[in-house]
């Protein structure tokens, strides 16, 4: 054991390696920040580089793109209201009310202080957990994988604002649109209305940058001049270390929550940052400031996004299933260099596994280093006049949705839900709910579905395990707390 820990040792202290994780980092989170672009795109374009490159640098330099990636999302998500990825459009919901009350800075602060204290908690969990993480994960089959999203839809409620009503009738739509396409069990169309580009449903990309991007531009516009608001760049003071302490139980639970869900292949970082989110809101003390800047919010939707970096590596090195679409590009740079992840790649290359191991706890240094970096030079893009910057945000969109599958359909897909989310916005529909819906809409169908042909119907299978009962458990727990919440706040659920 100690001549492998050596030898990792060796084989990543050069200076190629240790420049390369800073430098991923670094690309990661600029490309993260770039509304239309996203974080798997900023992967999949590093990947030709790698070829060339030894295994241990080229992986590295992928993983430090997916971690910067992770956390800069939120720099324009609490800036501009333009979510850089999917998970940061949790953290939309008050980071950007918090720049509108003039505390960008506070915000922005707590976003990089949740994302490297939840990358790291995930780091560890990858080095520490892996084994119980991914025998955990394995026994998760069609039923368990359905219980488990159902009681993910209840944070549905945790987001829906003061109009449960409205919430329902977004996450209802957010389902329509999800069902759009081919049936994978039956091979059938619904709703393609004669055009084959609906075949693949609608590409996420463009929903979520139409849904959350394009309405705020629309409104900007629309608005009289006189009723114009534009914040100072990284306005207000920073986020102190009281503030860090009041939201920390928060941050340690999103952190905890992203490794469960980032240990299981599919979830990924959305479902988890909601889920922070909603936790967060539970049991938080200022419940009614969530969703209008409330601090704890943006630091549990940070903790949840980068909880799951380090724990989605865990099935992908453990079993070779990638955790999701950014570590299945990681797998094919693992096996361009020959490497096959899964059990015996811990028995054939473990120095390589260390190497690996090291390069990605430097990297939550690195994040913090980059992120104190990016808060002080993206964040200038406030100080650009709203004239100016929406029209390059929008040139963004346009140029992020068309480069998913370089289709002038999903362009047109984009354009179309900015005018769904800009309607939405002017009835007071919540978004977030619609984007959870269709989001988990199509995976709670397929397991579903996939749970009764291995049953031939009966629905008896969906109590097959004690993981099935414990997810039953907390989704009736949830709905209840729900109900007694709302009746003892008043709030009316229309």
């Amino acid at each position: 054991m100690f001549e492998q820990i050596v030898q990792a040792v060796s084989l990543f202290f050069t200076f190629q390696n240790v420049l390369i994780v800073l430098l991923g980092v670094l690309i990661g989170a600029i490309v993260g920040a770039i509304p239309g672009m996203t974080t798997p795109m900023g992967v999949a374009l590093a990947l030709p580089f790698t070829f060339t490159l030894e295994p241990v640098t080229g992986i590295l330099l992928l993983l430090g793109i997916y971690k910067g990636g992770l956390y800069g999302g939120s720099i324009t998500a609490i800036l501009i209201k333009a979510p850089g990825t999917p998970a940061a459009s949790c953290t939309v919901l008050d980071g950007f009310p918090l720049t509108q009350k003039g505390e960008a800075r506070k915000a922005l602060d707590m976003a990089l202080y949740a994302s490297c204290f939840a990358d790291f908690i995930s780091n560890l969990s990858l080095i520490l957990l892996a084994g119980i993480l991914a025998g955990f994960a394995l026994k998760f089959g069609p039923p368990e994988f359905f219980t488990l999203i159902l009681f993910s839809l209840t944070i549905i409620a945790g987001v829906s604002g003061d109009n449960l009503i409205k919430g329902i009738a977004s996450a209802c739509l957010g389902l329509m649109f999800a069902v759009i396409g081919l049936d994978m069990v039956y091979g059938t169309n619904r709703f393609l209305f004669g055009n084959w580009n609906l075949m693949g449903g609608l590409a996420f990309i463009p929903v979520l940058i139409g849904l959350f991007a394009l309405p705020e531009i629309i409104h900007f516009y629309a608005r009289k001049a006189s009723e114009q608001f534009k914040p100072a760049a990284m306005s207000g003071i920073g986020a102190t270390f009281s503030d860090f302490k009041r939201c920390f139980k928060s941050i340690l639970r999103g952190s905890l929550i992203g490794v469960v869900l980032g240990a299981i292949p599919g979830i990924g970082g959305a479902p988890s940052a909601f889920l922070s989110y909603s936790e967060a809101r539970r049991t938080s003390k200022n419940q009614d400031n969530f969703g209008k800047g409330e601090l704890e919010g943006v630091a549990a939707a940070e903790a949840g996004n980068n909880g799951v970096a380090g724990a989605t590596m865990i099935p992908l090195l453990a079993l070779g299933v990638p955790g999701d679409v950014i570590t299945a590009v990681i797998l094919g740079a693992f096996m361009i260099h020959g490497l096959r992840p899964g059990p015996l790649l811990f028995v054939e290359n473990l120095p390589l596994i260390y190497a690996l191991f090291i390069g990605i706890m430097l990297s939550s240094a690195y994040l913090f280093i980059v992120g104190k970096f990016t808060i002080r030079t993206i964040s200038r893009i406030s100080e650009v006049p709203n004239t100016i910057l929406y029209p390059i945000v929008l040139v963004f969109c346009l140029f992020g949705s068309f480069a998913i599958n370089n289709n002038l359909f999903d362009v047109l897909v984009m354009l179309l839900m900015g005018c769904v989310g800009y309607t939405m916005l002017l009835l007071k529909f919540p978004a977030p709910p619609f984007l959870i819906a269709f989001i988990l809409g199509p995976l709670l169908e397929d397991n579903f579905r996939q749970s009764l042909i291995l049953s031939d119907g009966s629905l008896a299978i969906l109590l097959r395990s004690p993981i099935c009962w414990f997810f039953w458990g907390l989704t009736i727990l949830s709905v209840v707390f729900l109900v007694k919440s709302r009746f003892k706040q008043k709030i009316p659920l229309g």
